[in-house]
């Protein structure tokens, strides 16, 4: 009986607070303690936000606009990439216990701890290893590259897809990189050694979002192709194709327990690329359900959510699987409270 009401309930998520990014939020992310909540954006701000107060704590300045961040498994540390072309990395230990100025505007910081140089164009990803000793960026130049977490050293190039690489992971072990480009393909790679595991073809257009699932069985894939696609990792099976009810899915994510997953894009409805935006094209508003949550097991809609008005191009799970956070072209990031019925 227990296990029937189990299966039965399904995922909820509630709006509980937006916040004004001021420029267009391209992926947000959670501290491992789901303290944090750092927002970057293509104007260059990182605001990192403390979830249980709404409070803003500190600002970074990734110079030339960020694309996107990544903490450091112990917390201690973020990583950004931009449109310099470069990932700088930031000490952020002890931010969460509120050392925003008292009064007026939080402390903006403009001078990273290290910056990593070596990327041909901007940097559409990055991610740091499970034991923080590596930390992986991909980007416009068709390359992945993993460095060395203490001190920056470039210790790998992958090279393989032949466009954009727009999105990376690790797995949870450590052991493989899973890698999403324009070129419409997913790659697993192994991360010790960069050598090409696997390519996973299925997307008819551009694969613009990855997640692993926290046991590692498990890839998802989204992109242009308005689908959701899940795949076994050990041997790279199309296990299911989820419609995902959007002209684009430019995002996806699995939750803590790998049940569900949430997945923001473009209605139907709405013209033109991703490109188009990255250029400065906009939507009109409306209060858009352009965020969805998806049961993994047979891929069955659980909730639309509507708030954004216009396309969601980051989903994010807190660690402890009480909130997710959105980030949008309406530049407002929304945390949202989740909860099962």
């Amino acid at each position: 009986m227990l296990l029937s009401i189990l299966l039965a309930a399904t995922l909820h998520a509630q709006p509980i607070h937006t916040f004004s990014s001021g420029a267009i939020p391209r992926r947000v992310a959670f501290s491992p303690d789901s303290q944090l909540l750092a927002v970057p954006d293509v104007a260059g701000a990182i605001k990192l936000w403390r979830v249980s107060d709404r409070r803003l704590l500190r600002t970074l300045v990734h110079r030339g606009g960020a694309t996107s961040v990544a903490f450091s498994p112990d917390g201690q540390w973020l990583a950004s990439g931009g449109y310099d072309r470069n990932v700088d990395v930031w000490r952020v230990v002890g931010v969460v216990r509120g050392s925003a100025a008292p009064q007026g505007a939080p402390e903006a910081r403009t001078t990273p701890a290290r910056v990593l140089r070596g990327h041909g164009g901007t940097v559409w990803s990055v991610a740091f290893s499970p034991d923080g000793e590596r930390i992986a960026s991909s980007g416009e130049d068709k390359t992945i590259k993993l460095w060395r977490a203490r001190d920056g050293a470039l210790l790998r190039t992958l090279t393989g897809h032949t466009l954009n690489v727009w999105s990376i992971a690790f797995s949870p072990d450590g052991r493989f990189i899973a890698s999403g480009s324009f070129d419409h393909g997913v790659k697993l790679w192994r991360a010790d050694t960069g050598a090409l595991l696997r390519t996973l073809s299925a997307h008819k257009e551009a694969v613009v979002s990855i997640a692993i699932s926290p046991d590692g069985k498990l890839l998802a894939s989204s992109g242009d192709d308005s689908t959701v696609r899940i795949w076994r990792i050990p041997d790279g099976t199309l296990l299911r194709t989820i419609d995902g009810d959007f002209s684009h899915v430019y995002s996806v994510a699995f939750s803590p327990d790998g049940q569900w997953l949430a997945s923001g894009g473009r209605e139907r409805s709405g013209i033109g690329t991703l490109w188009e935006h990255i250029a400065g094209d906009s939507l009109s508003g409306g209060n858009k359900p352009t965020v969805r949550l998806w049961r993994v097991r047979d891929g069955v809609l659980q909730q639309a959510l509507a708030g954004h008005t216009t396309d969601v191009f980051s989903v994010a799970f807190s660690p402890d699987g009480k909130w997710l956070a959105t980030g949008s072209e309406d530049k407002n990031a929304t945390l949202w409270r989740l909860s099962m019925r």
